[in-house]
C-alpha cells in the first residue's frame, strides 16, 4: 500500500478507536478505495464496518437512499448527492461518520459544468455535523482517485479534530 494512504488510515483508525466511534464510506469515483485504504489496516473492524460502492446511480438509491429527484436536479457529481450518500451511508452502517465521494475521474466522462478531474464529497458525523466541498483534481485516473482518498480522509481527521468526545 502507498505509506501515505497507509500514515493516513492508520492516524484516523486510532483517532475513532480513542474515541470509541466507527466510520462508513460512500463511494462512486473511488470504487472501494476508500474502504481499502481503511481495512489495510489490522486491527480496522474495531472502527470500519461498512464500505459501499455505488457507482450506478440505482445503487446510489438501492443502497444508501439517494432519492431520484435528487439526481434528476443535480446529477450524481453533487453536492446535494453526496450529502445524501453520506447521511445513508452513516444511517445504514448505524456509524458516527460517514464519507462519501462522487466525481469524473477520467479520461472521459467530463462536460464544461463537471470537468475531468471534478469531485466532490461530503462527511456526515453525529450531532449534525457534516460537510460537503467540491475538489478539482490534476492528473489521469489513477491520480484523481489517490488524490480524492487523501482529500477524504484528511478531511474526517480535521473533523474529528474539531468534535468533543462522545460521552
Amino acid at each position: 500500500m502507498d505509506k501515505e494512504l497507509s500514515t493516513l488510515s492508520a492516524r484516523l483508525g486510532a483517532a475513532l478507536l480513542a474515541r470509541g466511534e466507527t466510520m462508513a464510506t460512500a463511494e462512486s469515483c473511488t470504487g472501494g478505495m476508500i474502504a481499502a485504504a481503511l481495512t489495510d489496516i489490522a486491527g480496522s473492524s474495531a472502527w470500519f464496518g461498512y464500505g459501499m460502492v455505488s457507482y450506478s446511480n440505482q445503487a446510489k438509491q438501492d443502497l444508501l437512499g439517494v432519492s431520484a429527484a435528487t439526481l434528476e436536479a443535480h446529477g450524481a457529481v453533487s453536492e446535494a448527492v453526496v450529502r445524501e450518500m453520506a447521511a445513508g451511508a452513516r444511517q445504514r452502517a448505524a456509524a458516527d461518520w460517514a464519507v462519501a465521494v462522487s466525481g469524473v475521474a477520467g479520461p472521459g466522462g467530463g462536460s464544461p459544468e463537471k470537468p475531468v478531474g471534478m469531485v466532490w464529497l461530503a462527511v456526515a458525523g453525529p450531532d449534525g455535523c457534516s460537510r460537503a466541498w467540491v475538489s478539482y483534481f490534476a492528473g489521469d485516473r489513477a491520480a484523481v482517485r489517490r488524490q480524492t482518498v487523501i482529500a477524504a480522509l484528511n478531511t474526517v481527521l480535521e473533523m474529528l479534530a474539531g468534535q468533543p468526545l462522545s460521552a
